[in-house]
């Protein structure tokens, strides 16, 4: 039997082979598979080292689709980068053409974005809305120039330099906070409104929770209802209720800001005292800090008529200015709790070194 019959029919058959063949033939493929003696006898005469060469080629492609699949696979599967988001407050327009830098706030919603270091500003026909990182926004009404001085889970700061904001904040107390020329409002979970005039005299106005202002150790809290004005140089005034006599209002405006003499200090002082209602006991526990020594025991007599001191509040500890014994009677008015504004100051106080 020649050798060539089992691999292309040629030759003498074995009978054994025949026989097997038999047995073997309901199984074969049908149709039968393509013949490859066209390849067969291209290669036949081929030289050992071409058919190598064939040989190595296939291996080569083989492994070059081998390493195309894997990096294939690789970009497909490989852990896809975070999205990079902008750093930066969205700001809409509300009306007119707002200016954010030397750009124009388009009328698209989220279309600009206000940086550290950047300006935004309305004329006399512009508002605009600024989405404050997840803890609130800002209403920038005409006439306003805004900056961003810090943006941070912890801290969000922003310098009004003229103008009036609207600010409604949700975040913990002490997140946000309000440069002035002449103080500094400090959100204690709230919403309020200040403005500011092109001399850096301004108004606060609380409309919900209250709001700490400050310069220096010059403290005023401004309850719900409760409006305070500020000056240059001389910080915050003593805060009142929005609807207390007109009079009242009047003479701690004189008081804070415009009584030269003593003289005129006691005859505004007196005014206060005469028309103060019980609801005017916030006006009276800020007079305290700010009366000469001389003039505070009559302060002390009159808000211990309104609101009595409670345990642990003396005479002798209110003329001496004890802190612990002033927080005590401020939380006796009932228009929130101090512990919240000293927590956040002793945590400015370290992180600012003191400033302010």
């Amino acid at each position: 039997m020649r050798d060539d019959y089992l691999w292309d029919g040629s030759g003498t058959p074995d009978p054994e082979i025949q026989k097997l063949e038999g047995l073997l033939e309901k199984y074969r493929l049908t149709p039968r598979p393509p013949a490859f003696r066209a390849i067969a006898a291209a290669t036949e005469g081929l030289p050992w080292w071409r058919l190598q060469r064939v040989v190595r080629w296939v291996q080569l492609a083989a492994a070059l689709m081998a390493v195309l699949v894997i990096a294939a696979g690789y970009l497909w599967l490989r852990p896809k980068p975070a999205v990079t988001v902008e750093p930066g407050w969205d700001v809409t327009r509300l009306a007119g053409a707002p200016r954010l830098g030397m750009k124009t706030v388009g009328a698209n919603e989220w279309a600009s974005k206000l940086r550290i270091g950047q300006i935004l500003e309305t004329d006399s026909q512009s508002r605009a809305r600024i989405g404050i990182d997840k803890i609130g926004q800002l209403d920038v009404e005409p006439d306003t120039r805004v900056r961003v001085l810090k943006s941070g889970s912890e801290l969000n700061r922003v310098a009004l330099d003229r103008g009036t904001i609207r600010a409604t904040i949700w975040a913990p107390p002490g997140q946000f906070v309000v440069d002035t020329a002449s103080a500094l409002a400090v959100d204690l979970g709230c919403i309020y409104t200040l403005h500011v005039d092109d001399s850096g005299a301004g108004l606060l106005q609380t409309t919900l929770g209250w709001v700490g202002f400050k310069l220096g150790g010059h403290e005023s809290f401004i309850p719900a209802g409760a409006a305070c004005p500020t000056r240059p140089k001389t910080g915050p005034g003593t805060p009142y209720f929005e609807d207390a006599p007109a009079s009242l209002r009047q003479a701690l405006s004189r008081f804070d800001f415009d009584a030269g003499s003593s003289q005129e200090r006691e005859v505004q002082l007196d005014l206060v005292l005469t028309h103060s209602r019980r609801r005017d006991a916030l006006s009276l526990w800020h007079l305290l800090a700010r009366v000469e020594e001389s003039e505070r025991s009559r302060v002390y007599d009159r808000l211990r008529e309104l609101v009595p001191p409670p345990p642990g509040v003396t005479r002798e500890g209110i003329q001496k200015l004890d802190p612990k014994m002033l927080d005590l009677w401020w939380d006796q008015l009932g228009l929130g709790d101090i512990s919240l504004w000293r927590h956040w100051e002793r945590s400015w106080s370290q992180s600012q070194g003191g400033a302010h």
